[in-house]
């Protein structure tokens, strides 16, 4: 298990605690599975890993585990992608952006909080009571800039 992983258990066992809620060894290792794919996770690929170690695994199982991450602030749902991403800050749970690479699926959270404010009003202004702001950003990352960059550079090679 990756650092970053380990972080991400002792964060969602703390929470937990503190909460008292119970991190059941399903939710831990579904967290798991989510912390280690980049790029998201669907549910039926999270499936089809468990199934290779609990062969009695099933959909809703796996969607109840799901659903109470995505509850505590553990993950958050891409929703143009309809798969999952752990989240580094759970306490921002109701207001988060996703910047989203389309080249190598690196998802990055950010929590802009001027971006909120302005969407607060503007949904104020039309009488809107907002309860979750979901921000999807699709585009290239930084190093997939710079290797499109760099191919576009290259000259074409004569055959």
């Amino acid at each position: 298990m990756t650092d970053h992983v380990t972080t991400l258990i002792q964060q969602a066992e703390q929470l937990c605690q503190t909460s008292g809620l119970r991190l059941t060894p399903t939710r831990k290792r579904v967290l798991e599975l989510i912390a280690d794919m980049p790029g998201g996770a669907k549910a039926y690929d999270i499936l089809d890993l468990l199934t290779r170690e609990n062969p009695s695994a099933r959909p809703p199982t796996i969607y109840r585990a799901l659903d109470f991450l995505m509850a505590h602030g553990l993950i958050h749902r891409i929703e143009s992608l309809n798969a999952y991403v752990s989240c580094s800050c759970p306490h921002h749970v109701q207001a988060f952006q996703l910047l989203i690479c389309d080249e190598c699926g690196d998802v990055q959270e950010v929590h802009d909080h001027s971006i909120n404010i302005h969407l607060d009003r503007v949904a104020e202004d039309f009488g809107f009571a907002t309860r979750r702001k979901t921000i999807e950003l699709h585009g290239l990352c930084h190093v997939c800039q710079q290797s499109e960059q760099e191919q576009q550079e290259q000259p074409e090679q004569d055959h």
